[in-house]
């Protein structure tokens, strides 16, 4: 690698795992066509094609997938031995990136990282919201955020606030127009509003359980999004049923705008968890950050 420029391999894989060069560029802070060039210098001067562009997508080669898995990881252990320096310093210092859904960033992340962040100045928090299923390692990411249920064995997970339930909610005048479910098969009967998961590519299912018995129901409706806050308003504006939080509808229930129902079949899930890889050295950044999120009855 005598007279290579290192930054290459980096746009390289940045684009790589971005798959599209509009936003690894975004990524980098470089203008699309600068990336571009970068990536092509690249490939001449390696002899090889790394990526396969069209109009709508940028996909690896055979060689592109063989340099991304053979030097990628080794630029990431020296971004991580690099932050790790921070270890040495008078204050912590750094950047933590985590993934999260919408509810856990609202409801836990925020309200417990915001002081942190008001004490340690040179520490940074990027949070991305979004329901897909992220591979924390590869998206290089610290840490994620789902229910306990959804962590993989092989990552450390730490609780980071109570169990919680889901409610089954709809507004009054819903529930006169269309009737109320008595259990949960009735739900077919009745217009959902739906949650899609980008993972899958699908709706989220409803799941319920009661006496130790689980029942999912694949629910239909008119309206679908991928936001909790518009599910609902949605069913404020009394145009289905919402699978939510019960916490994010306490005040709702209160003011008897929305309504509960199936509520015998909601007993507590299991708790939000912080997980992230046994095998990475973390910085005492994120050592702070595990801790101030870390659960304590």
């Amino acid at each position: 690698m005598r007279g290579d420029n290192l930054n290459d391999y980096l746009a390289f894989i940045a684009v790589a795992r971005e798959g599209s060069f509009t936003r690894a560029a975004a990524g980098l802070g470089v203008s699309q066509s600068a990336l571009s060039y970068t990536v092509r210098t690249l490939e001449a001067r390696l002899g090889v094609r790394l990526l396969t562009r069209t109009t709508r997508s940028v996909s690896l080669t055979e060689a592109g997938e063989r340099l991304l898995n053979r030097v990628a990881p080794h630029f990431d252990e020296i971004e991580i031995e690099i932050a790790s320096l921070s270890a040495l310093r008078d204050r912590p210092a750094g950047t933590v990136r985590i993934t999260s859904v919408e509810h856990a960033t609202e409801t836990v992340l925020w309200p417990k990282l915001a002081p942190l962040l008001r004490e340690n100045p040179e520490i940074n928090i990027e949070i991305i919201s979004e329901y897909a299923l992220k591979d924390i390692v590869a998206d290089r990411y610290d840490a994620g955020v789902r229910l306990g249920e959804q962590v993989d064995k092989d990552m450390i997970s730490v609780p980071i606030d109570r169990d919680f339930r889901f409610a089954v909610v709809g507004s009054p005048e819903y529930l006169a127009r269309s009737g109320t479910p008595a259990a949960p098969k009735d739900l077919l009967n009745h217009s959902c509003l739906k949650l899609r998961l980008p993972t899958h590519g699908g709706f989220y299912i409803w799941e319920f359980y009661q006496d130790g018995r689980e029942l999912k129901v694949r629910i239909d409706g008119r309206a679908a999004f991928n936001s909790l806050r518009m599910m609902l308003l949605a069913a404020q504006d009394g145009l289905g049923l919402a699978y939510v939080p019960q916490d994010q509808v306490a005040a709702s229930l209160q003011d008897g705008s929305l309504v509960q129902v199936l509520a015998d079949w909601s007993p507590p899930r299991p708790a939000y968890h912080l997980y992230y890889p046994s095998r990475r050295q973390h910085s005492p950044a994120f050592a702070l950050v595990l801790d101030a999120l870390r659960y304590r009855r």
